[in-house]
């Protein structure tokens, strides 16, 4: 007589406590992470002989760091806000993708029409970045602009 095998009863466990913790982690993590402070990025601006000196309201600045990455800046809280959402009296530009330069430069234009657009790039920035925001700059009819440097003296 051949024996019976009882069937093995499948295991099952149960994931729901697993889950719990996992988001409790989660969760815990989120709200107890202290995030990096923005940091100031410092501009070497290469030096010129001009004198002109620069319009000091009604301003936008593209300025391009060493290591080609591009800012944009408003004079007034009130641009910042209108062209970010929210108003940062923190900084005075927020970074931003060369892609995105476009879409913004014209929708400051519409929100002020007098605005003026000055370019800070930094002596060390690789030209082509610089040459990529000037072509920006052209592609969406700012042509005219102010190179900023520092003055030269003999």
């Amino acid at each position: 007589m051949p024996k019976i095998k009882k069937g093995r009863i499948p295991v099952k466990i149960d994931m729901t406590p697993m889950v719990d913790v996992a988001f409790l982690l989660l969760t815990f993590f989120m709200l107890t992470t202290q995030f990096k402070p923005p940091e100031e990025v410092e501009i070497q601006l290469p030096a010129s002989h001009s004198e002109i000196k620069l319009p000091e309201s009604n301003t936008m600045t593209i300025v391009v760091s060493e290591d080609s990455k591009i800012f944009l800046g408003f004079d007034s809280p009130y641009m910042m806000e209108n062209m970010f959402g929210q108003p940062n009296r923190n900084r005075q530009a927020i970074e931003i993708k060369l892609e995105n330069l476009p879409d913004l430069l014209i929708k400051a234009r519409i929100s002020n029409p007098k605005l003026r657009t000055i370019v800070k790039g930094d002596a060390n920035a690789e030209y082509g970045t610089i040459s990529d925001v000037m072509d920006i700059l052209k592609k969406t009819q700012i042509t005219r602009f102010a190179m900023v440097t520092n003055f030269k003296t003999n």
